[in-house]
């Protein structure tokens, strides 16, 4: 499922609220060599993450439940941190200052998350 992607050595956060998709995803990233932190399941429990550990990357998931937001996102882009977008939104709702940032858009193929995360390792 991983593909040809070696994500070995990489830590990756995955951010995401669906419980299914975040396992899978968690998984996948696993299964690619990526030493996964999380998942986390709110933009609080990733700070809490944040605040311990740099991550490589990071999959974040625009909606943690209470509608969309980018507070996360800003802090990511701050750290230099490099991030993908997970999402059920229209490319629409993404402000300019993201334009850049894959996105994802769900309902999507946990190849589609290595992948991503994979090119995020490639142009550090």
């Amino acid at each position: 499922m991983a593909g040809d992607a070696d994500l070995s050595g990489c830590r990756v956060l995955v951010v995401e609220d669906d419980f299914y998709l975040a396992t899978d995803a968690a998984r996948a990233l696993e299964r690619a060599g990526a030493h996964v932190m999380g998942p986390c399941a709110t933009e609080e429990e990733a700070r809490a993450v944040l605040d311990e550990q740099r991550p490589d990357a990071v999959v974040v998931d625009i909606n943690l439940g209470r509608g969309p937001s980018f507070k996360l996102a800003e802090t990511l882009k701050d750290r230099g941190i490099p991030f993908v977008f997970t999402t059920g939104y229209d490319a629409k709702v993404i402000p300019t200052k993201f334009a850049g940032i894959e996105r994802l858009e769900k309902p999507l193929q946990l190849r589609q998350i290595v992948s991503a995360v994979a090119k995020l390792m490639t142009a550090v």
